[in-house]
């Protein structure tokens, strides 16, 4: 029997973990799921559920609840024909080929799992990437990040705790800054003004007791947009009340607020940072496996590590130039085109058969500015050329995304009947989870 071990149950590792699953356990033959497959696909992640990370903005303010709209790992690997397996990556022996797993401990630090080996045949990294605070200092200490469902719950937590003291009179204002004008920043400044109206509805916290300040180096919000739209978007946050600072570098992060380089003072109880992305430290030491300077594992254009063959890399922890010599940008989009090309290349290397190479292809970027308004282009299969959208229309296809992400994941039929669940959710529960 042969091993395909993907690490990463992202946007990418989830939906080539599912559809290899199918691919090796299901009998056309039979038209049944085989009791032994010759290929055993196992996927393995740190947590327990998924949650597409363009969500964990609407997390972080309550506007979703992860507890409702969580992806069980061990339930689905057992509807889809692969196994899942609780850890974190700690060791790579490619003579061996095997990776180790960190020990599993509880919420106080005692040991459930001990460290355990897992042999493959082929290795799939898809560890995704984590916030580069470009070792700004008082970073890591003072901030909050959003590369985990995790760590929006914690930014959730503080400000529930912000909207109590504005309840019980002991505080006046929440202030909020936020470092990156990316999608990310944008998106979180957005959603924190509908998250202050939907708590006035049910305390007594007026709209203007919110204080956001967005902060980005460059020199309009977006970079990886038009500058029009990063403009557009500008004025559509400060109609909503959001400070918006351009040009303006971060040099320091403190318990008060930030500092910029300009030594202007922003204060902040609530700071969090979202400027520029990284993949994982750690993979810089993985058994010698080449990676480039935010240490991402270089890639051929079939998504071979260019160090070793039987290890693959996809999403955005994968350093990759397609065949058509773009860089691939670290996007959920480019994770998932990436899974259905590793899909089949996995599938040829095992079977005998050419592999192909990787050609990413943008189909533009959304940006939700609010409920129902986005900016954005879309391109590619969905336009001919390149169209600007904005406002309603934008809003209508942002919300498309993550259904298109459902469907990756579970098939239409099964991913309509989960908005469906969604929207009778609205009418029976409070539109801000409040727990």
């Amino acid at each position: 029997m042969k091993n395909i071990v993907i690490v990463g149950g992202g946007a990418g590792g989830l939906q080539l973990a599912t559809r290899l699953g199918h691919y090796f356990s299901y009998s056309p033959i039979l038209h049944r799921r085989r009791s032994e497959p010759e290929v055993r696909v196992t996927l393995v992640d740190r947590n327990r559920t998924h949650i597409w990370k363009p969500l964990l903005h609407q997390v972080a303010t309550g506007s979703l609840d992860s507890g409702l709209d969580a992806l069980n790992y061990q339930v689905h690997a057992r509807k889809n024909g692969f196994r899942f397996e609780l850890g974190n990556l700690q060791k790579l022996d490619r003579s061996r080929q095997v990776i180790e797993l960190a020990p599993v401990e509880d919420a106080d630090g005692r040991q459930l799992v001990p460290a355990r080996e897992l042999a493959y045949d082929y290795l799939v990294i898809a560890l995704g990437s984590q916030s580069n605070d470009f070792h700004t200092p008082g970073v890591r200490e003072h901030c909050v990040f959003l590369d985990s469902t995790q760590q929006a719950q914690r930014f959730h937590q503080q400000l529930l705790d912000r909207f109590l003291q504005l309840e019980t009179h002991t505080a006046e204002t929440i202030e909020v800054a936020i470092v990156g004008g990316g999608a990310t920043g944008v998106e979180l400044a957005a959603e924190l003004v509908e998250a202050t109206q939907q708590m006035g509805r049910y305390g007594h916290i007026p709209k203007q007791a919110l204080k956001v300040t967005l902060i980005e180096a460059g020199a309009h919000l977006l970079p990886a947009l038009p500058p029009r739209l990063g403009n557009n978007a500008e004025r559509e946050l400060s109609r909503m009340g959001v400070r918006v600072l351009t040009g303006c570098a971060v040099a320091e992060a403190n318990e008060d607020g930030f500092v910029t380089a300009k030594g202007e003072k922003i204060p902040a109880a609530i700071r969090l940072w979202a400027a520029g992305v990284k993949a994982p430290d750690f993979l810089t030491q993985l058994d010698g496996l080449e990676t480039n300077r935010i240490n991402q594992i270089q890639v051929s254009s079939d998504l071979q590590s260019v160090t070793d063959e039987k290890i693959f890399a996809i999403g955005d922890c994968a350093g990759c130039v397609d065949i058509a010599e773009q860089r691939v940008p670290p996007r959920a989009q480019a994770a998932q085109q990436m899974a259905g090309v590793a899909e089949h290349n996995l599938i040829a290397q095992i079977e005998g058969r050419s592999m192909k190479p990787f050609r990413y292809r943008d189909r533009g970027s959304l940006v939700s500015l609010s409920k129902h308004t986005a900016v954005g282009n879309l391109m590619g299969a969905l336009v001919k050329g390149s169209l600007t959208v904005e406002g309603r229309l934008a809003g209508v296809a942002y919300r498309s995304l993550y259904r298109m992400h459902l469907a990756a994941v579970h098939g239409w039929p099964k991913a309509m009947l989960i908005y469906l669940v969604g929207q009778a959710n609205r009418f029976v529960k409070p539109r801000m989870k409040l727990h």
